[in-house]
């Protein structure tokens, strides 16, 4: 199976993320959504904590700074940041935000580990951007001007560079750590910060689960497809691709999330929809077939 399909159906969950989010947003909170998709993830990945538990402690103990803070960005901050986003902006102006992921991937690559942008790359990403800013703009560009600006863009910028900043550093994640066992790693490790802020808000589990029983359904999607697989195909593309292809295929998120709105909530497609996929698509294929940078 090919890395690109791969991080296909990785931006394609991730786009029902979205469609979730709107689906629960009056009914969870977004720190109780992080906790209990972050614990399931842990519930999923426990068989790997119990094989590979020495090792694990062991690379904790060894690499404990850097395994923190790709824990903190991937899994604490990243996804809590864009769900109490979401709640203050819609959901044009987070999509709006969440193309410039590339670009944040790109600059930051520069900057930190020294990788030359390739103007063929630039080009792709920058068509690849218009062809998502289009789609918002639902065909006319002068609507941009009447969104406005709210706290909860901040939050997802926050999300956008957490994620753009993680995709980045994973490059220095412990060697002798496979993909699963590093992931296992990060879900205990976020779930460890986020579960202090968590009962430091005042939440509590067991007047919480009351929503797991409601909502099993939701928790189940993004514990195992937003979360576990989503990850695992996510880094692949970064092994394989490097972080600055594999940050492209993000703007694949409006498109799906365009397609799962018409089948899900009964939303229209229209003809932008094709242009911004025209574009976007473009702008893919010329980042991928961009000389790799060794």
């Amino acid at each position: 199976m090919s890395v690109s399909f791969l991080l296909v159906l990785c931006v394609l969950f991730w786009s029902g993320n979205f469609i979730i989010g709107r689906y629960v947003a009056f009914d969870i909170d977004p720190l109780q959504l992080a906790m209990f998709r972050w614990m399931g993830a842990a519930i999923l990945t426990l068989p790997i904590l119990i094989k590979n538990y020495s090792k694990i402690i062991h690379n904790i103990k060894t690499n404990f700074l850097i395994l923190n803070i790709l824990s903190i960005l991937g899994i604490t901050i990243f996804n809590t940041f864009l769900y109490i986003g979401l709640q203050y902006t819609p959901a044009t102006n987070a999509l709006l935000i969440n193309s410039f992921v590339p670009i944040l991937i790109l600059v930051l690559s520069y900057f930190i580990l020294k990788i030359d942008i390739q103007i063929r790359q630039f080009i792709g990403i920058i068509l690849s951007t218009f062809g998502v800013i289009f789609l918002i703009s639902k065909g006319q560009l002068l609507n941009l001007l009447s969104l406005q600006i709210n706290i909860g863009d901040f939050w997802v910028i926050g999300s956008s560079f957490a994620w753009a900043l993680y995709s980045v550093l994973v490059r220095f994640k412990p060697k002798d750590l496979n993909d699963f066992e590093f992931f296992t790693t990060i879900v205990y490790i976020g779930l460890f910060w986020l579960g202090l802020i968590y009962f430091g808000m005042g939440y509590s589990l067991i007047n919480d689960m009351v929503l797991v029983k409601t909502y099993y359904g939701v928790f189940i999607y993004i514990s195992l497809f937003t979360s576990v697989l989503s990850y695992y195909f996510w880094h692949q593309g970064i092994k394989h691709l490097g972080a600055n292809k594999t940050g492209q295929f993000t703007h694949l998120m409006p498109i799906f999330g365009a397609i799962l709105a018409y089948i899900f909530l009964g939303e229209t497609l229209s003809f932008y929809h094709l242009v911004g996929a025209l574009f976007i698509g473009s702008g893919i294929y010329l980042s991928l077939f961009s000389p790799t940078h060794k």
